[in-house]
C-alpha cells in the first residue's frame, strides 16, 4: 500500500500497490500493520455505501460529534467524487480549513479523515457509488454537520449542485 501524507495532520490518500501481469493487477486494499505504522485508527466497526444517480449531487458536509466522534476511510466504487474534509479541531494548524481529493472507480485512492474533521462530497458522474469504512458505529445523537457553501470554508465546489438533501442545506454556519 502506498500511504500520501497530505498538508493536513492525520489525513492520508492510501493507494493499492498494484502488482501487474497479463491478467491485470492485485493489490491490497487494506492492512491492519500497515495502517497502524502509520499510527492510523484500525479499528473499523461499520462499512456504508452510497449511491447517486445524478451528476453534481453533493453530500455532506457531515461528521459524528463525541463521544462517539469516527475516523473514516472512503472509496469510491463506481464513477467518481470531488471529496472534501474541512478541519474542524481548534487545536490543528489547518483549523476551518480544506482540502480535497478525487476518488475514481479506477483510481483506487482511499481517503483517510480523523476524528474532528467534516467530510462530505460531490459525484462528478452519474451512478456513482462510495463505501465507507467508519471506527465508529453511528450514533444518531452524535451526527452534526455544517454547511456546504459555509462563508468560514469557502470550499470550492467543482460543479454546480444539481441534488442535495434538505438536511444538508439547513447545517448551521460553523460555530467552532
Amino acid at each position: 500500500m502506498i500511504f500520501t501524507r497530505t498538508s493536513f495532520p492525520d489525513i492520508w490518500i492510501i493507494e493499492p500497490e498494484k502488482l501487474q501481469d497479463e491478467r491485470g493487477f492485485f493489490a491490497r486494499a487494506w492492512c491492519e500493520d500497515e495502517m497502524r505504522s502509520y499510527g492510523l485508527n484500525t479499528a473499523l466497526v461499520q462499512c456504508n455505501i452510497s449511491f447517486s444517480h445524478r451528476k453534481g449531487t453533493l453530500r455532506g458536509l457531515h461528521y459524528q460529534a463525541f463521544p462517539h466522534a469516527e475516523v473514516k476511510l472512503i472509496r469510491c466504487t463506481r464513477g467518481a467524487i470531488y471529496d472534501v474534509v474541512v478541519d474542524l479541531r481548534p487545536e490543528s494548524p489547518t483549523f476551518k480549513k480544506w482540502m480535497s481529493v478525487e476518488l475514481t472507480a479506477d483510481n483506487y485512492k482511499m481517503f483517510y479523515i480523523p476524528v474532528g474533521c467534516a467530510h462530505g462530497f460531490q459525484t462528478l458522474s452519474d451512478d456513482t457509488e462510495v463505501f465507507y469504512q467508519m471506527s465508529e458505529f453511528h450514533h444518531p445523537e452524535c451526527a452534526g454537520g455544517v454547511r456546504w457553501d459555509d462563508p468560514a470554508f469557502s470550499v470550492k465546489w467543482p460543479l454546480d449542485v444539481t441534488v442535495i438533501s434538505e438536511k444538508d442545506l439547513c447545517w448551521p454556519d460553523c460555530t467552532v
